[in-house]
């Protein structure tokens, strides 16, 4: 018998950012080893023209969902949703709604942030901050709650080498954050960005770094435990290999590289690919939950959840086993044929890299010109070659996060624990791991049938033919010009040619020969 499971029996149970990739994967799993449990709050707002129960309606309709449906055929009775806005005071939930969450709930789960590397910091600071303070407050007065539960993220300290399971300070005081960010104007806040996040490269893991300092002075008499994901990614076991329904982490890049966006990015091959699957953090999160209600540690514990210490990838393993996956199962309407730089040396010339990928959008848009379409292609790569810079922070570093917390966690589990909640890491294959995520994407995420394959190949096949000539072409043109300013340059242009001649010219005489 599961201690966890049994745990979760009869608990209501909140969970902000319920309807995120990781939010989903936790509610799924929460309905299926714990179908007893007594209600889940999620906080929804409407988004493109559906009501929050439409956008219940449509997660718990999902494929993800399959199994617990057979489970728990009740469970859309089993999920309260409640209207919320986490950019509002007290979120803009009804009294009567907060009546019932302040009186109720057991366990919270804060999942929500915002996860836009190039988002603005004053809402970066409102989502990742404030509402982590307003949510704390609305902690601090339920009677009935045993554990406070906040996702950050392993990357709220990368401006370190070497991270520990402890909250580091920032060196502005996160209130003083949020008051400034209330009078401000935008003009004033992008011009002093830079100097606030420091040697952060973003603002998403600089305010990630304020909310961790913010749960530790909020905390109160509160049961809090962090965790601190890595980069996640499809699922690895639960509730079945590859599941992914966003572009976040390495999916865009997957994407853009299966569909010929994506050429080549500037990173180190031998940089750690800190990759963490989402079923594998959502276990963590339902074991450290369990623990910090039932043993109730005397001091907020951190839980770094990564694999480069334990069973490390880099990044060059990762994309060749991904490009070998694109041979076996490529992806539909490719633009290009996926390139084997995908995970180029750091030393590739960014000049260069904006040119070979700019260059044959430009020539498509063209072409789409000229039949009378829209241009589109440019505006698609200049938005995926700000994606790369923003992540290239990332692929060209390694960190050691420590993991005693985590390690002693897994220790205080029961062999049944470790098998239905297990977050044990090094027993990931990532072969297996990253054919599955590719497989996943082109199934769930973009919704690709299986049995196009032999035609996407087909048409990879052509496009491949076409990409050698155009680069053929290219070369062709930049060696003419060469030849046509240096005379150096034609001096070896004709002794190619010459060589070229006399080599053909004894092939033939020996041929001859021989007859």
């Amino acid at each position: 018998m599961s201690m966890i499971a049994a745990f979760y029996s009869g608990k209501s149970i909140l969970i902000t950012g319920a309807t995120g990739f990781m939010g989903k994967v936790l509610m799924e799993k929460l309905f299926r080893t714990s179908p007893d449990l007594k209600v889940i709050y999620i906080l929804v707002r409407p988004k493109a023209g559906q009501t929050t129960q439409q956008r219940v309606f449509q997660i718990l309709n999902s494929k993800l969902f399959e199994k617990v449906k057979e489970i728990c055929p009740d469970v859309h009775e089993k999920i309260r949703a409640i209207y919320a806005d986490l950019n509002q005071n007290d979120f803009a939930i009804s009294k009567e709604d907060m009546q019932e969450l302040l009186s109720c709930t057991n366990i919270v789960f804060h999942c929500a942030a915002t996860v836009r590397f190039d988002d603005h910091l004053r809402h970066a600071v409102q989502l990742n901050v404030t509402a982590t303070q307003q949510l704390l407050i609305m902690a601090s007065q339920m009677p009935k709650l045993e554990a406070f539960i906040h996702i950050s993220t392993a990357f709220s300290n990368c401006n370190l080498t070497h991270i520990d399971e402890v909250i580091y300070p920032c060196p502005v005081e996160p209130k003083k954050i949020i008051d400034s960010m209330e009078w401000l104007d935008d003009a004033i806040i992008d011009e002093i960005t830079p100097k606030l996040i420091g040697d952060r490269p973003n603002t998403y893991t600089y305010t990630k770094a304020l909310g961790e300092m913010v749960v530790q002075q909020e905390s109160r008499n509160l049961n809090i435990a962090i965790i601190r994901p890595s980069i996640v990614g499809a699922t690895w076991q639960e509730p079945f290999p590859g599941w992914v329904d966003n572009l976040n982490g390495p999916s865009g890049l997957i994407i853009a590289a299966g569909k010929g966006f994506l050429r080549s990015i500037r990173g180190a091959p031998m940089a750690v690919a800190d990759l963490i699957p989402v079923d594998t953090v959502v276990n963590l999160t339902l074991a450290v939950g369990w623990y910090t209600a039932v043993h109730r540690p005397k001091s907020t514990l951190i839980y770094h959840c990564t694999s480069g210490n334990l069973n490390p990838c880099n990044w060059g393993k990762m994309g060749f086993q991904v490009l070998a996956t694109f041979e076996k199962v490529p992806f539909e309407r490719a633009f290009r044929r996926p390139n084997a730089d995908f995970t180029a040396n750091t030393i590739t010339s960014q000049y260069w890299n904006a040119v070979s990928h700019r260059a044959p959008a430009i020539i498509y848009d063209f072409y789409l010109r000229l039949t009378g379409r829209k241009p589109r292609m440019t505006k698609i790569m200049n938005r995926l070659l700000k994606t790369v810079s923003m992540i290239e922070y990332f692929v060209n570093r390694s960190w050691e996060w420590s993991t005693y917390n985590t390690e002693m966690l897994m220790s205080e589990l029961s062999p049944e624990d470790q098998r239905v909640f297990n977050f044990d890491v090094r027993q990931l294959n990532w072969l297996e791991y990253i054919e599955n995520y590719v497989l996943g994407i082109k199934k769930y995420l973009l919704k690709e049938d299986m049995a196009g394959i032999p035609e996407a190949k087909q048409h990879l096949k052509r496009l491949r033919n076409i990409h050698y000539l155009f680069n053929t072409a290219l070369f062709l043109i930049a060696w003419r010009l060469l030849i046509a300013r240096s005379q150096m340059a034609r001096n070896v242009w004709f002794f190619i040619v010459s060589f070229c001649y006399k080599f053909l010219s004894y092939f033939r005489a020996s041929s001859t020969l021989k007859v």
